[in-house]
Parts: C-alpha cells; sequence; structure tokens
C-alpha cells in the first residue's frame, strides 16, 4: 500500500507540474504576443511571486494543523478552477467583448492567485511525501519526485510550444484545464494520513518557530540561500521568447524545445540520480554543480545559434537536478515531522518563489540593459554568489547523507 500510495503522489506531482508549466509558457507567449514588452514578462514573475511569499507566513501553519490529503485536494481543486478562468479568457468570446487591457490585468490577477494556492500547495506535498516514505528512502524518494517533477517541467512547455503552433493559445489552456483533472484523480487514491502536530499555537509563534529552525541550521540556511540566489540572479527563462524572436529566430515549435531544454537536462540526470544515489561529498558536488549552472547560462546568453542555446539550457537544468536533490534530501532529513509545513512554507519563501522573482528581476534587467548584457550579468552574479557561500558555509561543505 505504501508503494501503491507513493506511486499516486507521483502522479500528483507529474500531472500538476505538467500542466503548470505548460500554462506557465503559454501565458509568458500570450503575454508577449499582446503587448511585445519585455518589462511586461517581468510583471508575470512578480504577479505570482507576491502572494507566494505572502501566504508563505502562515500557510506552514495550517498546513501543519490540517490532514495533508485534505488540503493537496484543496489546492489541486483550485488549481482546476484557475485553469478554467485563464482558459476563459483566451476564447474569441473574452477577445471580441474585452479590451487587451482588461485580459491582461485578468491574466495576472489569475496569477496572483496561482501564487497564493502554490504557498499552501508546496507545504502540503512535502509534508505528504514525509508520511508515504519510511525515512530510509528519503533520499531516493526526493530522487523520484524530483524526476516526476522534471518529467512534468520537460512535457509541458514542449507541449506547450506544439499546441501554439498548431493550435493557438485557446486550445493549449483547454489542455491544461484537462490534464489537471489527473491530480485530483490521484490524490482521491491516497488515503488519509495522522496529524502530528496537535497542539494550538498563535500563528506568529508558530511561524516565527520555523523562522528560527531554518536560521539556527546551518546547512539547511545554506542551502537555501545558495539555491535562491542563483535561480534569481540565473533564470534566463522568462526571456526565452525575447531570444526565440529577436536572437534565435526560431519558431514556436523552437521555443517549446528551448523552454523544455533545461527540463530535459534535469530529467536525464534525475534518473541517474533514481539508480545512483548521491553518496560522497554532497556539498561540493553541490557547489561544484551551481557554478557550472551560472556558466551554462553565460554561454546561452552569448549564443546567437539555436543548437548551442538548447545545449547550454540542458546543462544548466543538468546541474540544476543535483541541486534540486542536494536541496531536497537535507531538508527531509534536518526537518522535525512535527514542523514540516512550516520549513517548507519558509522553503517556498526562499526557493519556489525566486523563480518568479528571477524572471522579474531578468526582465527588468533586460528592460535596462538589453536581454544578452541581462543574461549575462545574472550568470556572473551566480558564479559570484557560489564563491561567497562556498566561503561562508563550511558546514554545508562538511555535509554528509
Amino acid at each position: 500500500m505504501l508503494q501503491r500510495e507513493f506511486l499516486y503522489y507521483l502522479g500528483i506531482r507529474i500531472g500538476l507540474i505538467f500542466a503548470l508549466n505548460m500554462q506557465s509558457t503559454t501565458i509568458y507567449f500570450w503575454v508577449y504576443q499582446i503587448t511585445g514588452d519585455k518589462l511586461k514578462l517581468g510583471l508575470v514573475g512578480l504577479a505570482e511571486v507576491i502572494p507566494a511569499i505572502l501566504f508563505s507566513l502562515f500557510s506552514g501553519h495550517f498546513v501543519d494543523l490540517n490532514e495533508k490529503k485534505k488540503m493537496l485536494t484543496i489546492c489541486i481543486s483550485a488549481y482546476i478552477m484557475l485553469g478554467l478562468g485563464l482558459f476563459c479568457c483566451t476564447t474569441p468570446f473574452a477577445s471580441h467583448h474585452l479590451s487587451q487591457n482588461v485580459i491582461l490585468y485578468f491574466i495576472y490577477t489569475f496569477i496572483f492567485i496561482g501564487g497564493a494556492i502554490r504557498a499552501f500547495y508546496g507545504p502540503s506535498s512535502f509534508a505528504l511525501v514525509g508520511q508515504l516514505v519510511p525515512r530510509r528512502l528519503y533520499a531516493n524518494a526526493t530522487s523520484w519526485s524530483s524526476m516526476a517533477w522534471q518529467i512534468g517541467a520537460v512535457l509541458g512547455p514542449l507541449v506547450a510550444g506544439l499546441m501554439i503552433a498548431w493550435k493557438g493559445v485557446e486550445m493549449g489552456m483547454a489542455l491544461v484545464f484537462v490534464v489537471e483533472l489527473i491530480p485530483l484523480f490521484c490524490i482521491l487514491k491516497i488515503k488519509k494520513k495522522p496529524i502530528i502536530k496537535k497542539t494550538k499555537e498563535p500563528v506568529l509563534q508558530s511561524l516565527s518557530e520555523g523562522l528560527k529552525f531554518v536560521f539556527h541550521t546551518p546547512v539547511l540556511l545554506g542551502v537555501l540561500c545558495l539555491d535562491l540566489f542563483s535561480v534569481l540572479f540565473g533564470g534566463a527563462v522568462a526571456l526565452l521568447p525575447v531570444y526565440q524572436k529577436e536572437i534565435l529566430h526560431v519558431s514556436e515549435t523552437g521555443f517549446g524545445i528551448l523552454r523544455a531544454a533545461p527540463g530535459i537536462g534535469a530529467l536525464v540526470t534525475l534518473g541517474m540520480l533514481a539508480f545512483i544515489p548521491l553518496k560522497n561529498n554532497p556539498g561540493y558536488k553541490l557547489f561544484a554543480c551551481v557554478g557550472g549552472f551560472g556558466l551554462s547560462i553565460i554561454i546561452f546568453g552569448l549564443s546567437t545559434n539555436f543548437i548551442l542555446s538548447f545545449i547550454m539550457l540542458v546543462m544548466s537544468g543538468m546541474f540544476d537536478a543535483v541541486s534540486v536533490v542536494i536541496r531536497g534530501t537535507v531538508l527531509q532529513l534536518v526537518t522535525p515531522d512535527e514542523m514540516r509545513g512550516r520549513v517548507a512554507a519558509v522553503n517556498t519563501m526562499f526557493i519556489s518563489s525566486s523563480n518568479e522573482l528571477g524572471d522579474f528581476e531578468s526582465g527588468l534587467m533586460a528592460h535596462w540593459l538589453g536581454t544578452v548584457r541581462a543574461v549575462v550579468l545574472g550568470g556572473c552574479l551566480t558564479i559570484s554568489v557560489v564563491a561567497i557561500t562556498f566561503w561562508r558555509a563550511p558546514q554545508l561543505r562538511k555535509f554528509k547523507f
């Protein structure tokens, strides 16, 4: 039963991440198609990151006090309604009766709601997987969970690009809504789990305990900071529509392939790690891979060749995959069961939001400096973060699973 429930959990991961990545890819293409403005692409990320951070301040408290399957079911249902709302904005009815500015405001509003949902989904998902597998299998379960995530991350953008080229944005959003029904089926197959934390306390006290635990655990804090700033400065995904149209001059399908490239690299690496787990010197491997991630972003930023750009994005995904597995394993190993929701909420504030903050930073820097300079500068800053963290976090260098 344990194995079967974990397989259903992997189904949730694949289905939901596939749908959300397809949705995100379609939105970025859609917004740039409507506005032609790089800064508007950055605002897409900002619209999601603000609620993700704000709601994460107290989401972990509620996750720890409530049954995890119930919380995850609510989040999935909310994502389904959100997908339906975005699909409605793509229909001919909406385009005929609403101006482009009004549609854009609706898009940002739905993205904002999605950020709020994610603030609860991340901690709920993290806390649930801790109740599905024994502690000795955390590292391997993290690899499989990350691989499931990357399958969705690879297929979502790729299918989005194909759907945009074949049937347009409307059918792409329709498919997102349909796929989001799969995770709902999977979560209903998982049994309710016991609530480990039953002592209630004020929200602010609960939040402070989660923050104190993170900031007083050097290994955990080092991992979160390293990943936060590397993703913040090294994220170039938001600018792919610009590269597709103005630098690489490829079709919508090429855009989908580029968007899927980091996921392809990550999927290959995670497939290897699922069968050959990381054992020796994970700290040093983490620093080396984040540095390699920054270097691949620099080369991508300078490239004007589609194949080279694709290879560099694949490499960035391969390096990032190692970071994901190490961070996820550290998080599972050092977090007490009764604090999983709150620590995962802090993780959402640090890590999950860094992708969207990185998108905003990329859009803003591209608006000020130009696209190529913004991406190259981001890669250089990522390498700088690696050097500083390597010097300031000796516990992370010496950490062992």
